[in-house]
Formats: C-alpha cells, structure tokens, sequence
C-alpha cells in the first residue's frame, strides 16, 4: 500500500485533466457566465413560501391573530430578498449574459427581477384562495380523512399542488429556470411530477400520488382526481425539417371538469380531450378523446386460482 503523500501526489495531474474536459464537455458546465440561482436558495424559498400560505403548520408555535403580522411581515421581507436575486440570475441565464455583462444591463435586470416578484408576492392572497379549495378537494374526496389539518400535514398530494401553483405563478411571469427547479424539488420530494406550464383549475386532488406525471401543456379542469401512477403525457415528439423537436406546441391531454382517472392509466396526446363527468379506469390506455360522461375500462380479465399447497389427497 502506498503512502497517503505518494497517493496523493496523482491528485494534480488528475486535477488538470478535470479541468481539460470541461473545455471538451461544452454544455455540461457554466463557466464564464452571470451566476445560476442556488438550489438551495430556492428551497428555502419554497418552505418560507409555505410558512406563509399555511401559517402556524410548519414553524412558528403560538401564532394568533395579533402577532402573525409581525411573523409574515419578517418573512417577507426576507423573501423579497431572497427572490430578487434568484429572479435576477434566472433572467440573466435566460438572456445568455456572461461574466462580463455591463453594469447597466445588470441594473435594468434587476429592475425587472424586483417588479417580478412584488408581481408574485402580490399573487399569494389568491393562490391560498386556490389552495384552500385544494385541501377541501382532498378532505371530499378522501373518505379517510379525518379534517383539512391531516391533509395539510400528511398529504403528498397537496405537497406538490402546493409547490405547483407558486412554480405555475412564476412561469407564467416568464421566469425562467426557477419554476421548474421548484417542481423537481417535489417531484424529489413527493414522486409527482406536475410540469410548472400545465394549467389546473380549482379543487384538485391527487390521492397517494406517486408516480403520477403531468405534462406541460396538459389542461384540468375544475375537480378534477387522480389516483397514483397516472400519466398525462405526450403522444410524440415531432420533427421539424432540420430533425430538430417542434416546441410550443399543445402535446398533452385536456381533462375536462369532474373528471376521475384511476391508478395508472395513461392519457397521451396534445389532441387528447377526456370529457367532463368521465372516469377513466385503473391501467387504461388512451390516445383518443372520450365524449362528456364517459366511463373507460379494461375488459375484465379471467382469473384462476388454485391453492398454492397441495391437499394430502392430492399429494397421495
């Protein structure tokens, strides 16, 4: 066995060939650029997110209605900050600045990134409007539930609906990279998976969750369940001439309100419409449209059985 100062002594030259594939690896660092928001900034974003739609459920003990104000008014502040400078990095990303970008470039982008989040921050009112309907949807819908506490604090489901509907607000301001980074974090956390593109309309609820995947352009409709393993996806991935992928365009299904998928069925296709009032079986698959009140099954299978030991009768 060699001496930890010989075995060591292989750690420069190794050092420079690391560094030598970066100038070969091309788009698998970011060298030379404005910096990339923290991962770890933007979670905690997202649990300071959460202390203000759910207050009282995460952190803080003993919060009533005469000192929430302060508690809020401190994370704020604190989350104006905070998003300022994840925005102002994800805009710059987004618009392909370097290192050595100007000064006043730099300026306007944090102009733009401090409007983006008091345009954000102002959304969070409605966005618990939302999401109380979501925790009612999960507490209707679940006949275990015992009170919207359990949901809140137990359920994956409103977990990532949570994250999705801040991601979602984000996108929808043109903010790049930051909704997605925030949806992954829940897929992580919670193994579903909702794109921060797709739309979803009011009193959703996803029961157990995981597994489930819901496409960018997908479109849901207003009470609207879905069960564990559940998959609106894309049918294709169409070419243009140049064999490069055509985006931008409408390559998830739409569910209409009132719809119920069960576990596992997968929904493909941009043109893909699953009527309202609809149930869509355990393990379907559909790539075509269903009419309003539809119900979509799988054909019953023929099920044998025999004991797995054999009787003394039939061992004699």
């Amino acid at each position: 066995m060699l001496p930890i100062f010989q075995s060591k002594s292989q750690l420069p030259s190794i050092t420079e060939r690391i560094v030598a594939s970066y100038a070969e690896g091309g788009s698998t660092h970011h060298l030379d650029h404005c910096p990339l928001p923290k991962y770890a900034d933007v979670v905690d974003a997202i649990e300071e997110l959460k202390e203000i739609l759910y207050p009282g459920y995460q952190e803080r003990d003993q919060l009533c209605s005469s000192n929430v104000g302060y508690h809020i008014g401190g994370i704020v502040d604190r989350l104006y900050d905070r998003l300022v400078v994840l925005c102002e990095r994800a805009i710059c990303h987004g618009q392909g600045e370097t290192a050595e970008c100007s000064p006043h470039k730099r300026s306007a982008t944090e102009q733009t990134a401090q409007q983006k989040t008091l345009e954000f921050l102002q959304q969070i009112p409605d966005i618990r409007k939302t999401l109380a309907k979501d925790v009612e949807a999960a507490y209707v819908g679940d006949p275990s539930c015992t009170s919207f506490d359990e949901v809140i604090f137990c359920y994956p489901g409103l977990e990532a609906i949570t994250v999705y509907r801040l991601a979602h607000a984000l996108y929808k301001l043109q903010i790049p990279l930051i909704p997605r980074m925030m949806t992954e974090w829940a897929h992580g956390q919670t193994g579903i998976d909702i794109h921060p593109g797709a739309v979803i309309g009011d009193y959703f609820f996803i029961d157990h969750g995981t597994g489930i995947v819901i496409g960018g352009t997908a479109i849901l409709g207003n009470w609207v369940k879905l069960y564990q393993g559940v998959t609106l996806g894309a049918l294709s991935f169409p070419k243009d001439a140049a064999g490069e992928l055509i985006r931008n365009t409408k390559r998830h299904p739409t569910v209409e309100d009132n719809v119920v998928i069960y576990a596992n069925a997968t929904i493909l296709g941009g043109n893909t419409v699953i009527g309202k009032d609809s149930v869509i079986g355990s393990s379907v698959w559909l790539t075509a449209s269903v009419p309003a009140g539809t119900r979509v099954t799988i054909e019953k299978p023929d099920l044998r059985m025999r004991s797995a030991c054999p009787t003394k009768t039939e061992a004699s």
